[in-house]
């Protein structure tokens, strides 16, 4: 397997990733992330600076950057260490390590001058082979200059924390798991150097040197043999990183939810029969643990996991404990398990509705293919896998849609909020609605989203990226759109909601253009409670104040999957237009919209 489908698998991949034209900034290295990208994405457009020593780079206008998917960002780590590593002053031994602090955060300045406009990729720095330290003393120690390169990636990472839209590229870790003895050219050149190695390259530039041809070396030939290099994966790996982050960043085909089987899934054998007092129980050792660390691994970014097992569940619970004998997982972890007899696609289906997903978001792991074949069939869109356990893992917790770029609090309450829902869904149907809603005691805070540096950006541009369901014209938008957006002129408002339940974060977020709703996004988690209309109340009092004669509008693009959204308008008091997306409210409705939502507006 090579690295790239190693590292970032693509085994929950549905849509295909589109990069048409991304910028690349860096040393003479990122000519040949150039070349190599092109060669890899033959129908990719580069644009390629030279970032070294020339440190302002050109202008460019929003309009220029919004063309670019991504801008690729590579720092030169000699630039970072400077040459004065490889021989410092004599009698000195300077602070390589603040030095190159400093340099990092003075090349950060200036070549991050387009980041907050576009998507911004940083690479690291690739750790020398071996240890470069004066003794076995000093080994990762100050002297150790391994060990300042590794921290220097650290100190990175945690400087591109504080900026926006900003993600780091680990062509280290990369280089770690292809081997870099098959690239790195710290094996030929001085070590802060830090690029892949060419091996023609470096044989011609040898022979012009000494005035031969490159057939004529003779015992200078000996290094292609001592050093075989592999630069094509290293350059596919590092490609398909990028196109990895891209994902995450804008959410492609997102999981939300993970739902497992029990049996030779979650653990070996079956618990009904193998995990009996007074015999050998099946070992637990090996992929049975892996799984259940990705349980957690994905419950710490916000997926919610289930089961569904063909079983009795009584026996499950009683024997949770022998099947699992640490305590690494417990049955409470899951939310709405159906272990039963029933069809598992009919088990599927009921978990689906109770959580308010689709299928498009959901992963089933089974081990029976028969299973597997039968659930993909009722719901096409769901992700089915667990053909080869050894592969569970690897693919639950690396593959980029079970990723996210920022995990915001809204995705780390998630699991807390889901289950706040069902209890709310239990109430609901066991009352008259109108009681249901007024004892919910529902309260809605609305602000406006002035610029990607408001600190709830992050949170919206998750919400538009993941949301099908409610989702008014089902637009994904990219940093470049939001400035476009308000370029325009046009307003983006949120809003957060709590009932006597649960507190859901922040729901939901409207785009307008003048009087028109042109985007009205909405967890489908606060669905069923009105509070779709009393937000239309309102954004469109705040829009009437600017504009009291224009009539409100709104519009609808109808998908396959936007359905519980195609009819907010109609509810609002909105008429159709004679264009068929077009939904006009010329007068406001006699009666205040969901009279029992309390909304509050609040600055951001």
């Amino acid at each position: 397997m090579k690295t790239a489908d190693f590292l970032f698998p693509r085994d929950l991949e549905v849509t295909p990733t589109k990069l048409s034209r991304i910028l690349i900034i860096g040393s003479c290295l990122s000519e040949s992330y150039t070349e190599e990208f092109k060669k890899l994405n033959p129908g990719l457009e580069v644009e390629n600076i030279i970032f070294g020593n020339a440190l302002k780079l050109p202008e460019k206008t929003g309009e220029e950057l919004a063309q670019f998917d991504l801008q690729y960002v590579q720092l030169p780590l000699r630039n970072v260490l400077t040459d004065g590593a490889v021989r410092p002053p004599a009698g000195q031994t300077p602070d390589w390590l603040a030095i190159g602090k400093a340099n990092i955060d003075f090349l950060l300045e200036y070549g991050l001058a387009y980041s907050g406009q576009l998507l911004t990729v940083v690479s690291n720095f690739v750790v020398p082979q071996g240890k470069l330290a004066p003794s076995l003393y000093d080994y990762d120690s100050a002297l150790d200059f391994t060990r300042i390169v590794s921290d220097l990636n650290a100190y990175l990472a945690f400087a591109l924390r504080r900026r926006p839209h900003t993600y780091l590229a680990d062509v280290d870790m990369i280089a770690g798991s292809m081997g870099k003895k098959y690239f790195l050219d710290d094996t030929v050149y001085f070590f802060t150097h830090g690029v892949p190695i060419s091996l023609a390259q470096f044989i011609d530039a040898e022979a012009r040197f000494s005035g031969s041809a490159p057939n004529r070396l003779d015992g200078n030939m000996h290094h292609i043999g001592h050093y075989p290099a592999d630069i094509d994966e290293y350059y596919a790996a590092a490609y398909r990183q990028v196109e990895a982050i891209h994902r995450i960043v804008n959410q492609t085909d997102a999981v939300k939810l993970v739902i497992f089987d029990l049996d030779n899934t979650l653990w070996r054998g079956l618990i009904g029969e193998h995990y009996e007092p007074g015999q050998a129980w099946p070992d637990m050792a090996g992929w049975p643990l892996g799984v259940w660390d990705a349980i957690n691994q994905l419950r710490r970014r916000g997926i919610v996991v289930s089961l569904c097992s063909k079983n009795d569940e009584r026996v499950v619970v009683e024997k949770w404990r022998q099947a699992m004998p640490v305590p690494f997982v417990e049955f409470s972890d899951f939310l709405v398990p159906q272990i039963n007899w029933r069809p598992k696609a009919d088990n599927i289906g009921a978990i689906m509705a109770a959580l308010s997903l689709t299928p498009k978001n959901v992963v089933f792991v089974d081990d029976n293919p028969v299973e597997r074949d039968s659930v993909k069939a009722a719901f096409p869109e769901i992700r089915v896998i667990g053909a080869d356990p050894f592969a569970i893992k690897r693919v639950l917790t690396w593959a980029p849609e079970t990723q996210v770029a920022k995990l915001s609090e809204e995705s780390a309450q998630r699991e807390a909020s889901l289950i706040g829902k069902v209890k709310r869904d239990e109430a609901s149907a066991a009352m008259p609605r109108e009681q249901f809603l007024r004892q919910l005691e529902t309260q809605v805070e609305l602000m406006e989203i002035p610029s990607v540096e408001a600190p709830q950006f992050f949170r919206v541009q998750e919400l538009v990226n993941k949301t099908n369901q409610f989702n008014t014209t089902a637009i994904r938008r990219s940093i470049e759109d939001y400035q476009h957006h308000w370029a325009q002129g046009g307003r983006i408002f949120a809003f957060t909601v709590r009932d006597r339940y649960t507190d859901y974060g922040l729901v939901g977020v409207l785009f307008t253009l003048a009087n028109c709703t042109t985007q009205f996004v909405m967890s489908c988690r606060v669905l069923g409670m009105e509070i779709e209309l009393a937000v239309l109340r309102e954004v469109g009092a705040v829009l009437r104040a600017r504009d009291p004669v224009s009539p409100l509008s709104g519009l609808i693009v109808k998908t396959d999957k936007n359905t519980p959204s195609q009819g907010v308008f109609l509810a609002a008091g909105f008429v159709p237009a004679a264009n068929p997306q077009v939904f006009i409210q010329v007068v406001p409705p006699a009666q205040p919209l969901a009279a029992h939502v309390t909304a509050t507006w609040v600055k951001t």
